[in-house]
């Protein structure tokens, strides 16, 4: 998947700033697709230069004046043709932490379990920040009612999946640093 398509995405939800997206991406679409700004102001530029989105510049007083994006019919026509395309194969993980606990054996297991406890933090912020994203998409609403009144549902579908990848690194946290645990306290006990 290329990063235009995951701008497209963000940009369906409105016409927003190069600052906007970069910032609301965390918000909406990181829980499937990471960019760095400079990434994402690169790919605006050729996104322009492609015809898929236009921009409007806001005059500002006192701040640099701002530009914002949104997509053209040319680009509603890209979201619709990636759309129907086959998917790609599933995505691989590709992930250092796996690779320091597939050495814990020959390596520092004191470290590697640290690292295993850290990232349970961060999918802990991650989640904790995913359902106050969750709260914010129904606005009191119930599931039911949300899906029923809500003018586009794949924000919802995008966010319910990334909570169940954070759940599924708490859950698997918790398996690693309990057998990481329970092989140090065997260990321990060899004479």
């Amino acid at each position: 998947m290329a990063l235009r398509n995951a701008v497209m995405a963000a940009l369906l939800e409105g016409e927003a700033s190069g600052y906007d997206l970069a910032k609301g991406f965390d918000a909406s679409v990181a829980n499937f697709w990471m960019a760095t700004p400079q990434q994402l102001y690169r790919e605006l530029e050729r996104m322009e230069a492609d015809g898929l989105i236009a921009a409007r510049v806001i005059q500002q007083e006192k701040r640099p004046n701002k530009r914002l994006f949104s997509l053209t019919e040319a680009g509603l026509a890209a979201v619709h043709a990636y759309t129907a395309e086959l998917p790609s194969k599933p995505s691989t993980i590709r992930d250092e932490l796996l690779v320091k606990v597939q050495c814990v054996d020959a390596g520092d297991a004191a470290a590697v379990r640290a690292a295993v406890a850290e990232r349970m933090e961060w999918a802990r912020a991650k989640l904790a920040r995913y359902e106050r994203l969750q709260a914010k998409l129904l606005d009191g609403r119930t599931e039911e009612q949300h899906l029923a009144e809500a003018e586009r549902i794949g924000p919802y579908l995008t966010l319910l999946r990334g909570m169940a990848f954070e759940r599924e690194n708490l859950q698997w946290g918790e398996l690693a640093l309990g057998l990481l645990d329970r092989r140090a306290a065997v260990r321990s006990e060899r004479p």
